[in-house]
């Protein structure tokens, strides 16, 4: 989803109560919320094969996969947006009574687009590292076969592999899965 347009001095409160009656999804932060506009062919295509791939290996065991529509908050800064794939592997822990706001992801996967690449590299990325559950984080290129990990290490290092090629396979040790390329771009082309 790419950010079209911000509200600003929204109080969190307040972005929740417009966010439950929206006919659209909007992130949040600092104030401001900011309306998601559509995703295109590719991006939804890819979001669809993730989804599809580690549902089916993560079926029996206790995670569970969640497409962008699943909210989430980071607490520890107030971010809440809509990850593309979100992986919960422990006991969910959501903000609300509704069950509509995980906080403890293990897992996130975000598909870039031209206009949400810097965004999704660095600012977003920053906020969610100081989720404590965070294990993995995925960008997946929605104009390549080529895939980037991001694996915790320690609290404040995270180290890097890029993945590329319709060959290739990206393992998450976070979740105990793997994604074939050739199935997370089956049908973009």
């Amino acid at each position: 989803m790419i950010p079209a347009h911000a509200v600003s001095d929204l109080t969190e409160k307040e972005y929740l109560e417009i966010e439950c009656q929206a006919e659209y999804k909007s992130e949040y932060f600092d104030g401001q919320m900011f309306a998601m506009s559509g995703a295109s062919r590719a991006h939804n295509l890819i979001v669809a094969n993730l989804i599809i791939s580690l549902g089916i290996q993560l079926k029996s065991s206790p995670c569970r996969v969640y497409p962008s529509d699943m909210r989430l908050k980071v607490r520890e800064n107030g971010l809440y947006t809509y990850p593309d794939v979100t992986v919960v592997c422990d006991e969910e822990k959501f903000d609300d009574e509704q069950q509509d706001t995980l906080t403890n992801p293990l897992l996130i996967i975000e598909v870039l687009s031209k206009s949400t690449e810097a965004y999704d590299r660095g600012a977003k990325f920053a906020m969610y590292r100081q989720l404590g559950s965070l294990a993995e984080y995925i960008l997946v290129d929605q104009s390549q076969p080529l895939v980037e990990q991001y694996v915790r290490q320690e609290e404040n290092h995270w180290l890097l592999s890029e993945t590329k090629g319709t060959d290739a396979v990206v393992t998450l040790s976070a979740v105990n899965a793997s994604l074939s390329l050739a199935d997370i771009y089956d049908k973009v082309g």
